[in-house]
This record gives C-alpha cells, structure tokens and sequence, in this order.
C-alpha cells in the first residue's frame, strides 16, 4: 500500500527532521507499505488559528491529489488535525489524524490523559480536540513545553546534550502532572513523539507515554486493511457527507488560482 504522511513542517528547512522521520516510518511500516512524506512551505508558524486555517488548506488539497495520484491513504502527520473532517468528506481513500488516533489509543490505555503541547497556545486548541473527539471528560490537564521546531533540531541532528535536556525538561514537565492524577502521557506533536521514540517501553513515574507517530501509521494501515476486508468506509451521513463536485472543483480552483475579485 502507499500512504500519503502530510507534514505541515517544512521539510527542506528542517532537514534532520525529515530524514529521521522518513527512516522512522520506513523501519516500522509492513514490508509492503510505502510511506511519502510531504511538508508544507511555509510551514505552520506564528502558531495560532489563522496558520492552522492556512496550512489545513493546503493539506486537503494535497489530499484530493493523493486520492488522484492513487494512494491508498492519507495521513495528517500534525497533531492538530487541522483540515482533517474536511479532507474526509473530500476523498474516498481513508483518512487518519495524528491527534484523533493518538488520544483514542491513549484513552485504552488509562482513564486520564495528559497532553503536552509543544506551545501553550495550542492548549485550548487541544482541548477543544478532545472535545471534538468525545473525550473532553478524559483530560486531566493540557500543558505547553514551550518550543519551537528549531528548538528540535540539535536533538535530530544527533547531538546527546541536546537531547538529554529536552528529555529532563519533558520529565520534569509531566512528573507534577503524573502525580495530580494522570496516568497516560501524551505528546501532542509529532516532533516530540518521533524525538523520543526509541525511549522504548516509556513511561514517566509509572504513566506511559504514547508515541504519536507509531500510532497513527498503525492505524492508518489498518484503515487500508479493514477497507479492503470490509468494504466499509467513513459514514456519508451528516458527520462526513461526501463533498458535491461542484464544491471540489471551487476548491481546487482556489488553490490554483488563489483569491479573485
């Protein structure tokens, strides 16, 4: 099967990142399954809800071309899954959120979940997610490191100091929240999940802590899998009604041609 990754990173400005990425997904992936990441340039940046409009755009448009080129999946690799109802009710092939399957896998494996968000502006973001997910009763706190993408970069790049301090500072982040009574760690992002996903069996104060990235291309190939053996895709009831032609088309146009008067 192929999947389409849709990252909202720029993959030429934060090469490290991509490289490890792509090596990731390729050394968990079936033998079968081809994984092409994409990023999005500009990437999201000056974190807020007007970035996370733009770059939503860009990325259901890339997956109406991932339906065209014949992909078999489309996978939001942002946590925020922004864009993510829509490119749903766009294209006929599965499409998994980062954020949707990590906080339902998370929400099997504890009853309270903590969310660690690269940037506290996206904290209510987050819990307007779990909401959207019915699993807004499941949160036991939403907390921001307080980084950016650059803050990354050494640690991909393999310096161990580098590392070492963001993995003290996520300990030292989560331990209070462990202790006030979450028992499921989540990183909200994939850059922390993919940072800190060979700290196999991971926990912080007994509380596991849930590789994103791991999750949500399990489920994007069990997605394919279970549509292949069933038949069954997403509901085209009211929750994902299917996209008219007409409505695609202006889309597309849109993105082709930007805003006209």
């Amino acid at each position: 099967m192929r999947i389409w990754w849709q990252s909202f990173v720029d993959l030429e400005q934060s090469e490290d990142y991509r490289e490890r990425l792509t090596a990731y997904l390729r050394e968990i992936a079936e033998p079968s399954t081809e994984v092409v990441v994409a990023g999005i340039s500009p990437p999201v940046r000056g974190f807020g809800r007007l970035a996370e409009l733009r770059c939503a755009t860009v990325a259901v448009g890339n997956a109406l071309e991932a339906a065209d080129q014949g992909y078999d999946a489309f996978a939001f690799g942002h946590f925020q899954d922004s864009g993510l109802y829509e490119a749903r009710s766009a294209v006929d092939i599965p499409v998994v959120g980062l954020g949707e399957s990590t906080l339902h896998w998370a929400a099997q494996l504890g009853r309270h979940l903590a969310l660690v968000s690269i940037d506290p502006v996206f904290d209510r973001f987050h819990l307007e997610q779990a909401d959207r997910y019915g699993l807004g009763s499941r949160i036991a706190s939403v907390t921001g490191i307080g980084a950016a993408v650059e803050d990354f970069a050494p640690a991909f790049a393999g310096d161990s100091v580098a590392y070492a301090a963001l993995l003290d500072r996520f300990r030292r982040l989560v331990e209070p929240l462990v202790e006030h009574g979450a028992d499921v760690i989540v990183p909200a992002g994939a850059l922390p999940a993919l940072l800190f996903a060979d700290e196999r069996g991971f926990t912080v104060c007994g509380a596991p802590v849930v590789n994103s990235v791991a999750v949500a291309l399990k489920q994007t190939e069990a997605a394919v899998r279970l549509r292949q053996l069933t038949g069954v895709g997403p509901s085209r009831g009211p929750s994902f009604a299917a996209a008219p032609s007409e409505a695609i088309e202006d889309f597309r146009r849109l993105l082709r041609e930007g805003r006209r008067r």
